[in-house]
């Protein structure tokens, strides 16, 4: 189930695009199609040129050498991939493209930095590529024949609220790219939020359906005192709008006309859990104004 309606949140196409997996008894056409899909995904969406292409790669997997994970092993860990996304960016801004190209979330949090810097200072880059590629995590959501795709937006069984938020951070509809479509550019897009586990807010889309607004700043709501307020004082405010859910109730509890509820901010994962289950959807989480 998507976060938010798809249409309001920008990611309407990666919602209806099918996973693309290469099938026994493939054409050439359709070998042509995942190795399109594959540098689109690991790459970022940036432009690649004929020389640029990893032709014995390629040809491996034309001859059934070696498996689609193989084939974007090879391309994570080519100059191609480094160069573009990790000699010339920030260690963080690498750690969290990483996580978007191979893994299709953002960061989870402060774990998931700490591991991979780790990796890095301890072993090398070619090691922390690996460490996607041959993580559990990638082999139960794309195992060896599935290109990886972007799944951030989506429910994930055991990740917290907070990673759909940044998810938005990194990802600005089909038509960018991480090269030139990012507002962060080179520095990273999360940073301290990650670590800390900072909310950011998540708005609908300000000029259309292709792509959508997005505040990079995190959810600084005003104190609030008194019951329903949390430790730190801070309450989020959580627009919910309904619709008909495949995966929990077949019509949702929820009107037709969007309900706004004030959470505190130790209830945000209980509140969105409850939102889930009753068939809502998730379209705005803002600042109390």
């Amino acid at each position: 189930m998507v976060f938010g309606p798809a249409s309001q949140l920008g990611v309407g196409l990666f919602e209806e695009t099918e996973p693309v997996e290469l099938l026994p008894g493939r054409s050439s056409e359709e070998v042509e199609t995942v190795i399109r899909a594959v540098y689109r995904q690991v790459l970022g969406n940036a432009y690649v040129m004929e020389s640029e292409r990893l032709s014995v790669a390629e040809s491996k997997l034309k001859e059934g050498d070696i498996t689609v994970r193989e084939f974007v092993r090879q391309v994570g860990r080519s100059d191609l991939y480094r160069s573009r996304f990790f000699d010339t960016c920030p260690r963080y801004r690498a750690v969290e493209l990483n996580f978007k190209h191979f893994l299709g979330r953002a960061p989870d949090g402060y774990d998931d930095m700490k591991l991979h810097s780790k990796i890095l200072d301890e072993g090398s880059f070619e090691a922390d590529i690996d460490s996607y590629i041959d993580s559990d995590e990638y082999s139960s959501a794309y195992g060896e024949n599935i290109v990886p795709y972007y799944r951030g937006y989506k429910t994930q069984t055991g990740k917290k609220m907070v990673g759909f938020t940044h998810m938005f951070q990194l990802l600005r509809g089909a038509s960018s790219s991480d090269l030139k479509g990012s507002l962060a550019g080179k520095s990273p897009a999360l940073n301290k939020y990650v670590i800390q586990e900072t909310p950011l807010a998540v708005v609908p889309p300000s000029g259309g359906s292709d792509g959508w607004s997005f505040q990079d700043t995190p959810l600084g709501a005003r104190s609030r005192h008194g019951v329903g307020a949390s430790s730190g004082g801070k309450v989020y405010r959580v627009e919910v709008t309904s619709y008909r859910s495949k995966a929990v109730n077949r019509v949702s509890k929820f009107r037709r006309s969007n309900q706004v509820f004030l959470v505190p901010f130790d209830q945000l994962s209980k509140e969105y859990q409850r939102i889930h289950q009753q068939g809502g959807v998730i379209s705005s989480i803002t600042p109390i104004s």
